[in-house]
């Protein structure tokens, strides 16, 4: 405690303040480029950093691009819009540089004319050991709660003209893992708003196509609403002639509908062998460039992408098929996308509405399409038919500043199924499947009346719980593992060993607000997970 006589130095009040700030943007959701901006200054006026650079990880290109400069207006001109690839990285991100969390990579130790542009601040070379030599350099990545690298943070001239100390280095860490949590929530509210507009404009097209005498009307409208809200450049639907077998383009966007019938067709008996079970992805078939090219043959021809990029995330002359299928499991046709702007392999929300996209278009051409369906699809998981993660952000919210405001405590549970790869690799994803299914059957006949149930990821489910105690959580779960009990009593072998382990965290008990109450549920269920319990409780004092 502070005493009257007590001296509080500004390099301790600084990054208090720092951090403050840091955490404030963290709740803002600005935009990416004016969260940079307000990062970068806030740790360089908090720390004393007189140069401050951010290096945006692109996924696109697998490389690193600096965004964002603060402060030094040459070290503006040298670095901004330059970017570094990854493998450039580690050599520098590498055990012998790192000190609690940051790396600090004295003078001398890296050749950086071999690395690419790079700032080098002018000055003296530093003659006492602890002053910061201008060739000095301190990184600290940034990293997602998956510990996924979003970026990483350079810092350079410290205004005190010395290295960090370890205390230093600790609350510069501390500041960029608070940053990297804004800059993550600021990336899945941009997601989050772009899969809301392709909803939004799949609804449009559902409405728009819905009695339409033509097939080549509805699937032109099909083409346009995939190109506008999925965001790729080129996207062709084509129909089997069941005369022929031949696949004849109905209509496109983004490509020339003549110039794409003047081309030799690609039959279905080309087209079956690229739909195996192996590439499917959400109900989509992806496949690389060379595992379709080993599939339907050299002798075919091959449209050549142009938005490709490079590393693991990238696009690179991937197909991507939907097949348009009839009530009976008949393939119709097909929907052909190609030149994601974003140069990315598409995430799995992307590719779920693609298929949303191509199961209405196939509605339509065979009876027409319901609207119920499609509201019912806009909020629920089309696999298991639970509420979705868009409908649960949404409903938690609802239920915090409901908990807050009218002081009634509610239960969010969270769950995954235990070692659920293992059983996709021994039994294959249609099992694997009918698990998820089985499981959200399970959730529902456990929960009471007013509860509600989500899946919010590929084997992660989560449970609001209405007014509801420790003991009410307990005994739902209890009724799970006997219904799980039952069911591997059916005979069917995947569901031998099907299991699940579980965390629980009150509003507002715990939290009174929404990312912080899954959070900590979340931290819980990966205790039980490392415990081996089926149930943990976020620690209370």
């Amino acid at each position: 405690m502070l005493q009257a006589t007590d001296h509080v130095s500004l390099p301790t009040i600084s990054p208090l303040r720092g951090l403050v700030e840091v955490t404030r943007l963290l709740r803002a959701r600005e935009d990416l480029p004016a969260l940079l901006d307000a990062v970068a200054r806030t740790i360089g006026e908090s720390l004393g950093y007189q140069t401050v650079a951010v290096n945006l990880y692109r996924p696109e290109w697998d490389d690193f691009e600096v965004t964002t400069v603060y402060g030094n207006e040459a070290a503006k001109a040298v670095l901004l819009g330059n970017a570094r690839p990854g493998e450039d990285w580690t050599v520098l991100l590498v055990e012998r540089f790192e000190r609690h969390g940051a790396y600090f990579v004295p003078s001398g130790e890296v050749d950086w004319d071999s690395l690419g542009p790079s700032y080098v601040p002018e000055g003296a070379r530093a003659a006492h050991p602890d002053a910061w030599d201008p060739e000095d350099a301190l990184f600290v990545p940034m990293r997602d709660q998956r510990g996924l690298l979003l970026g990483i943070l350079s810092v350079d001239e410290p205004v005190n003209g010395r290295k960090p100390t370890d205390d230093e280095l600790e609350v510069l860490v501390s500041l960029v893992d608070h940053a990297a949590l804004a800059v993550e929530a600021a990336r899945e509210s941009a997601e989050s708003a772009r899969h809301q507009r392709a909803l939004e404009e799949l609804l449009a097209v559902s409405s728009r196509i819905t009695g339409e005498p033509s097939d080549s009307e509805i699937l032109r409208r099909v083409c346009t609403g995939i190109r506008d809200a999925l965001d790729f450049r080129n996207v062709c639907a084509a129909l089997v002639d069941p005369e022929t077998g031949a696949v004849v383009p109905q209509a496109a966007a983004g490509w020339q509908l003549d110039d794409l019938l003047e081309r030799e067709l690609i039959t279905l008996a080309q087209v079956e062998p690229l739909l195996d079970e192996m590439f499917l992805r959400e109900g989509c078939y992806l496949l690389t460039h060379d595992q379709a090219l080993a599939r339907i043959g050299s002798e075919v021809g091959v449209y050549p992408s142009q938005l490709n990029g490079r590393g693991p995330w990238a696009w690179n002359r991937h197909w991507l098929i939907v097949p348009l299928e009839d009530g009976r499991g008949g393939l119709l046709g097909i929907i052909w996308v190609d030149n994601p702007c974003d140069r990315l392999v598409p995430s799995a929300d992307r590719l779920q509405a693609l298929r949303i996209f191509a199961n209405d278009a196939a509605a339509a051409l065979v009876s027409g399409r319901h609207l119920g369906e499609l509201r019912f699809l806009a909020d629920h998981d089309p696999l298991t038919r639970l509420l979705n993660r868009r409908a649960f952000v949404t409903r938690l919210e609802g239920e915090v500043a409901r908990a807050v405001r009218y002081r009634r405590s509610f239960g969010l549970v969270v769950a995954d199924l235990d070692d659920f790869k293992q059983l996709n690799d021994r039994f294959g994803h249609a099992p694997g499947d009918e698990a998820l299914v089985a499981f959200a059957n399970v959730l529902v006949e456990s929960l009471r009346r007013p509860d509600n149930a989500f899946r919010i990821g590929g084997d992660e489910f989560a449970i609001l719980l209405a007014e509801a105690t420790d003991d009410d959580a307990r005994q739902v779960v209890a009724r799970v593992e006997a219904l799980l009990e039952q069911l591997a009593a059916g005979g069917e072998p995947w569901a031998a060993n099907l299991s699940a382990s579980f965390g629980c965290a009150a509003c507002p008990e715990d939290a009174n607000d929404a990312q912080t109450l899954f959070r900590l549920a979340d931290e819980a269920l990966y205790d039980a997970k490392r415990a081996g319990t089926v149930l943990r409780f976020v620690a209370r004092a």
